[in-house]
């Protein structure tokens, strides 16, 4: 069963790396989002290809493509789109904004104000958005990528607690290696541009069903008892650490169980293993807990206190 996701997953991984030079984590996290039936927030510093890997993934998959860039000014109608008065019918007309659509890139989501970011509330969570009190469908596997820069705080606003715990996953981009970073310049020079993917030799998906029926697997993958404990225990481990204002919410618990089931099926199998959990753990809880002030300062970090949390949970058999 599995072994159709993993295949896809491995076309899918072929093509990206005709545009994106390494970053295999990065994409297997993004991939588990798809699969999961989430959205991913990708914090990273500019220039590592934060944007160039979702326009690629577009291509690859064969799905729709918007991107939203955010900016101070920007209000809740520019994401959802807003009713227009027609003076030739006399009527109504819906604008439909850039919500409408497979995946929708918001680039540097903390630039704009919370009001706004709230616009994306209701379309992450339920996949729908009311405009002027009418309720419109999204689509079915519509999917939110949002960029941030992890070092710039000029003219940002926090994301709001609601807004970050509808995020699947926080995926960390660092810089390549040096490897990785000579072959990125040997493929600048040998003829490729980020602007003209059009003239990269991408093959897309053949089967325009293909994500539906990955998903549709994914829900599939089992998780033994003693895996459904283990991810529980983690998630209220995260409730009475010292280190921590509060916890994870039970949404956090919820996107353990369907992240380790996304990546079990990855790695070809239908059942989850204790290293599936423990290798999504990081980007499942890193942005659902809240530091003390204290434990900030003196250094600690999230995925400092999530490497605690899994060294003092008992792993099942």
């Amino acid at each position: 069963m599995s072994d159709y996701v993993s295949q896809i997953a491995n076309h899918i991984r072929a093509e990206l790396h005709k545009v994106i030079v390494g970053q295999d984590e990065v994409i297997d996290q993004v991939l588990i989002c798809l699969l999961a039936e989430g959205h991913a927030l990708l914090e990273g510093v500019p220039g590592t290809a934060k944007t160039l890997l979702v326009k690629t993934l577009a291509r690859i998959v064969g799905a729709s493509f918007n991107r939203i860039q955010f900016t101070p000014d920007l209000m809740p109608a520019d994401i959802t789109g807003t009713n227009v008065f027609n003076l030739n019918t006399s009527q109504f007309t819906l604008r439909y904004g850039p919500v409408f659509t497979d995946i929708l890139l918001a680039d540097e989501i903390n630039r704009t104000p919370p009001k706004t970011q709230a616009a994306l509330l209701e379309a992450m969570e339920e996949r729908q958005v009311t405009i002027d009190g009418e309720t419109h469908g999204l689509s079915p596997i519509f999917t939110v990528l949002a960029t941030e820069n992890p070092i710039e705080y000029e003219g940002t606003y926090p994301l709001p607690e609601a807004q970050l715990d509808r995020f699947l996953l926080k995926v960390l981009i660092g810089y390549p290696s040096a490897e990785h970073e000579a072959q990125i310049v040997a493929n600048w020079q040998a003829g490729f541009n980020a602007r003209k993917l059009e003239a990269v030799n991408l093959i897309p998906l053949t089967d325009a069903a293909a994500l539906s029926h990955c998903r549709a697997l994914v829900r599939q993958v089992r998780v033994e008892p003693g895996i459904q404990h283990y991810i529980v225990t983690l998630t209220r481990r995260t409730r009475d650490n010292a280190n921590l204002t509060w916890g994870a919410s039970p949404r956090a618990t919820v996107a353990l169980l369907l992240a380790s089931k996304a990546l079990a099926a990855l790695r070809g199998r239908d059942f989850v293993t204790p290293d599936d959990v423990r290798d999504v753990t990081h980007p499942v809880l890193r942005h659902r807990i809240l530091l003390r002030a204290e434990a900030e300062i003196e250094g600690t970090t999230p995925d400092v206190v999530i490497d605690e949390i899994l060294a003092g949970v008992e792993v099942p058999r």
